[in-house]
């Protein structure tokens, strides 16, 4: 899917596959309570990996700026809202981005940092473990598989030992181990075109392996579905795939999975201020309006009000949340 479809579905006034489906089920999917705020401050990226839906890499130049970091920052205040999820792109390529984490805890929210890892060996990024050590922040880590082959298919050459070089680093400052409050979780995407696996079978190979090979501890693993939009769209669209995935995810609804789905207590803001349900909405530029016809809401003109009850935007990508056991940020909704 592609943000000109996505808008196209919007634009046509009619209710698209997904919203038939919730039609069907007699459900409602609306807001609650915003408890995350996940930040994507920006598309720069050291790495271009096969399934991502961000559709970022090295020479990307959007960049969230120290003026709309500060308006976020005060949005999360006005919210009282406990968890800042920090995304991009590698977050941690943004010059703002150690404001913001500092802010954020200070502000006394809980932190996370959606870490490719490699990032540590940028040119003058080797201080950021002993920095998210220092202010406690959730590192959220990406490692599609425990095998050197299946990772430098999907991440690039390499990219397998420089995570094993990073994991053990941060273990050695206390991450993934007990009793000292330094979270570490790893992020699993498929690297061909199906459903993640069980997730708590998959944890306990993940745990497995990873000590005996390397001597890795970690807390817990969260298995996401890859969602057919941007780059893995395109992937998929190569090898000739694309209708037989998307059949997939619309075969495998679950509604169990709808109470849990990480669009409803969760508001996600783009690089440049604009608010969407969620990250998938904002790369397919679905971004929230107050009312039909006005301009999109952003971090300058929300009214906090305006979001009690509002619907969530949808579209056929959302089968990929609802497939299977779910999927949401935080791994597995069942």
């Amino acid at each position: 899917m592609t943000p000109g479809e996505a808008a196209a579905e919007i634009s046509s006034g009619q209710l698209n596959n997904f919203d038939k489906r919730l039609q069907r089920e007699r459900y409602d999917l609306r807001k609650s309570k915003i408890e995350i705020i996940q930040v994507n401050v920006g598309k720069l990226c050291n790495q271009t990996c096969v399934h991502c839906h961000v559709d970022a890499g090295p020479s990307r130049q959007e960049i969230m700026s120290r003026e709309t970091v500060k308006a976020v920052l005060g949005l999360i205040q006005k919210f009282g809202v406990g968890t800042v999820d920090i995304t991009g792109g590698a977050p941690e390529l943004n010059p703002h981005f150690d404001y913001l984490v500092e802010q954020s805890c200070l502000l006394g929210c809980r932190v996370i940092d959606r870490c490719n890892l490699t990032v540590f060996f940028e040119h003058g990024k080797d201080y950021l473990p002993e920095f998210l050590a220092r202010h406690g922040v959730e590192v959220a880590a990406s490692l599609p598989c425990y095998s050197r082959e299946n990772v430098d298919k999907q991440r690039g050459k390499g990219v397998f030992d420089k995570s094993v070089e990073a994991l053990l680093w941060l273990n050695r400052l206390g991450y993934g181990k007990k009793d000292t409050g330094l979270l570490l979780n790893l992020v699993y995407n498929p690297v061909g075109h199906y459903l993640p696996p069980n997730q708590n079978d998959l944890e306990a190979d993940y745990k497995e392996r990873l000590l005996e090979d390397f001597g890795i501890v970690f807390n817990r693993l969260f298995t996401i579905t890859n969602m057919p939009i941007s780059r893995f769209a395109s992937s998929l669209i190569a090898t000739k795939r694309y209708q037989e995935y998307r059949e997939l995810l619309i075969n495998n609804f679950n509604p169990a999975t709808l109470d849990g789905l990480m669009c409803r207590n969760m508001l996600s803001i783009g690089w440049d201020g604009r608010l969407f349900d969620c990250d998938f909405n904002q790369m397919l530029d679905m971004a929230m309006a107050g009312q039909p016809g006005e301009k999109p809401l952003t971090v300058h003109n929300l009214d906090t009000v305006s979001l009690a009850e509002r619907p969530v935007d949808t579209g056929r990508h959302c089968f990929g949340c609802t497939a299977g056991n779910g999927s949401s940020c935080g791994g597995s909704v069942l």
